[in-house]
C-alpha cells in the first residue's frame, strides 16, 4: 500500500469517531436539509456532496429538499419555522441571507432570533464569465465593450438582492457601464441562461461556474478571492485589476431552527466539520475550486453579525428595496 493510501486511511480513522458523535440516539427520524435555490447550483452540490456522511453520522436519512424563491427567504423560512430539535437544517450562502435583513421590510422570520447558525463550511471566490458570443477576451475588452454598449450587456445573477447580484451592482458602478441586470431563480438557472447566450456575462461561485469554463461554455474573465485560481492561471483576480468586492464569494453555510438546544446545535457543528474532513469529501471540495472553511457556532455568528452590517451598507448606498 502506498504511503497516500495509508495517510488517506489514517484520516479516515480520525474523523469516524468524530462522526458517531452525533449518534443515532439523537435523531429519532429523517434529517431535512433544504437547499434555497434550484438543483445544480453551490448549495446543492455541497448539500449532496455531504449527505451520505451525516446520514451515516445521525444513523438517519439525510433528505435535500430543494425550496426556491424569494433569494433564498422561501427555504430560509422552512427551516426558521420549523421545530427546534436539529432535524431540519438550511445550507446557503450566508453572504446571501446576511442581505435579507435590509433589503425586506417585512421579512417572515427573524434572521436573528429564528435562525441558529451551525457552521460554516466554504468560501468559493466568484468567477466573472462571459458568453464566447460576446466579443471580449479579457477584462479590459470588457469593460470598454460594456461601456460603449449601455444596457446591452446582460448580467445574470441569482436572484435580486443576492450577494453576486450586489457585486455585479458594484461592478458596474466602478467601471461607469449601464449593465441590464437579469434575476433567475439561483445561480444554476443563471449559468444555464448564461450557457446558452439568454444573457452575457455572469458572476457565480467557483464551484458551480469553473466546469463551464473548462469546456469552453463559458470564457473566465476575473476571478474574487486572494489569488488566482489554480484552473485558470491566466485569469486575474479583482484585486489585481483594482476592482471593488474582491472578497465576494459564495460562502456556504448550515443554520437550523432558532430555538434548537445549544447541545444540539454543537453536536449538529461537530458531525459537519467531521464530514468536510474526510479525506475523499475533502479532495472534492478542493477540486471543485473551494476551501473549507468549517468553524464552530460562535465564530460563524459572529462573521454573519458582521456580513449583516456590511451587505447593509451597500443595499444603503444603492437604495434597493424588495417590498
Amino acid at each position: 500500500m502506498n504511503r497516500r493510501a495509508v495517510l488517506g486511511l489514517a484520516a479516515g480513522a480520525l474523523v469516524l469517531p468524530a462522526l458517531r458523535q452525533a449518534s443515532a440516539q439523537s435523531f429519532d427520524h429523517p434529517v431535512r436539509l433544504v437547499v434555497p435555490f434550484a438543483p445544480g447550483g453551490t448549495s446543492d452540490i455541497i448539500a449532496r456532496l455531504l449527505a451520505p456522511d451525516l446520514t451515516r453520522a445521525f444513523g438517519q436519512n439525510v433528505v435535500v429538499e430543494n425550496r426556491t424563491g424569494a433569494g433564498g427567504n422561501i427555504g430560509a423560512d422552512v427551516v426558521a419555522k420549523s421545530a427546534p430539535d436539529g432535524h431540519t437544517l438550511l445550507i446557503i450562502d450566508v453572504s446571501t441571507l446576511a442581505t435579507a435583513p435590509s433589503l425586506y421590510t417585512r421579512l417572515p422570520f427573524d434572521l436573528k432570533r429564528d435562525l441558529a447558525p451551525v457552521t460554516m463550511l466554504i468560501y468559493a471566490p466568484y468567477i466573472l464569465a462571459v458568453h464566447p458570443s460576446l466579443p471580449v477576451q479579457n477584462a479590459a475588452e470588457l469593460v470598454a465593450y460594456a461601456k460603449a454598449n449601455p444596457q446591452r450587456v446582460n448580467v445574470g445573477h441569482a436572484g435580486i438582492g443576492v450577494g453576486n447580484h450586489l457585486t455585479g451592482l458594484l461592478v458596474a458602478q466602478h467601471w461607469g457601464a449601464d449593465l441590464t441586470q437579469v434575476p433567475y431563480r439561483g445561480g444554476a438557472a443563471a449559468l444555464t441562461a448564461v450557457a446558452a447566450g439568454e444573457a452575457q456575462v455572469i458572476i457565480n461561485g467557483a464551484t458551480a461556474t469553473a466546469p463551464f469554463c473548462k469546456q469552453g461554455t463559458l470564457r473566465a474573465i476575473a476571478v474574487t478571492g486572494p489569488a488566482r485560481l489554480a484552473d485558470f492561471p491566466d485569469v486575474p483576480t479583482f484585486t489585481e485589476l483594482g476592482w471593488p468586492a474582491a472578497d465576494s464569494g459564495t460562502w456556504q453555510g448550515v443554520l437550523t431552527q432558532g430555538g434548537t438546544p445549544a447541545p444540539m446545535v454543537n453536536r449538529l457543528s461537530d458531525a459537519l466539520r467531521a464530514a468536510m474532513a474526510v479525506p475523499a469529501t475533502a479532495t472534492r471540495i478542493a477540486a471543485l475550486g473551494a476551501v473549507n472553511r468549517a468553524e464552530g457556532p460562535d465564530s460563524f455568528r459572529t462573521w454573519l453579525d458582521n456580513e449583516i452590517e456590511v451587505w447593509a451598507r451597500v443595499v444603503r448606498a444603492n437604495n434597493i428595496k424588495l417590498d
